[in-house]
């Protein structure tokens, strides 16, 4: 696990794809929290439950698919420092993804309402009667033949799914994206969900301005270098 940013109280990893945060209870698997309390043996105790799931660390998640910049509390001082600056939309996030189509604006807001859907307990839909979500989003280059733009996505709230959503709702799903756009061809070579947590600015307990910057992982890297522009 690549570590971005540590001190006595939180650490910031690059978390790679195909990685769950936590476990979820119905399978087996590798996780962030697993090995968290693997590095960390004094810290187990540091999160908060859900359910019967131990959740040692964890402050926010990021989907399983997804790339890039989390945090995780080492005590439980941090962790309800951090989680207050989640709650009061203290945190910057900043996400790269390539999506579908080209994006006519240069940037924007996303603000759809985002719920369960009825259909498919997997995934959330954009509908008047959800909860409030926000997305801003500024192009960051454009492919040729409407094939493809890539963006740079800062989620103002923190829904599950919150990007995926705003995409698709726009008509302008992210690539790869399994669960989403499933009927669309994967392209640039991506075989998960082309979406990098990029950056992500939080304060620690000294009352310091931190910004961490993960490193983009190979796939992004290559998609890149086939392209020839480098963001």
């Amino acid at each position: 696990m690549e570590i971005l940013y540590e001190d006595k109280d939180i650490v910031v990893i690059n978390k790679p794809a195909g990685l769950v945060v936590h476990p979820d209870g119905r399978t087996k698997e590798s996780s962030v929290s697993e090995w968290f309390s693997g590095k960390y043996p004094e810290s187990k105790d540091v999160g908060e439950k859900m359910g019967d799931i131990e959740r040692p660390g964890i402050v926010h998640r990021i989907d399983k698919e997804t790339s890039g910049a989390l945090i995780l509390a080492k005590t439980k001082e941090a962790h309800a420092f951090i989680k207050k600056q989640f709650q009061n939309h203290e945190i910057e996030k900043i996400y790269h993804a390539f999506v579908y189509g080209n994006m006519k604006e240069n940037r924007g807001t996303i603000n759809l309402k985002i719920s369960r859907s009825k259909s498919d307990f997997r995934k959330r839909v954009a509908r008047k009667e959800g909860k409030e979500a926000l997305t801003y989003f500024e192009v960051l280059k454009r492919g040729p033949n409407n094939e493809w733009t890539f963006v740079e996505a800062k989620p103002k709230t923190g829904r599950t799914h919150q990007i995926r959503v705003h995409f698709q709702a726009i008509h302008h799903p992210i690539v790869a994206d399994a669960l989403y756009a499933p009927n669309k061809p994967k392209i640039l070579g991506f075989e998960r969900l082309a979406l990098h947590a990029r950056k992500i600015g939080f304060k620690n307990l000294k009352g310091e301005k931190i910004e961490v910057v993960a490193p983009y992982p190979a796939d992004f890297q290559k998609a890149f270098k086939t392209l020839d522009f480098k963001p």
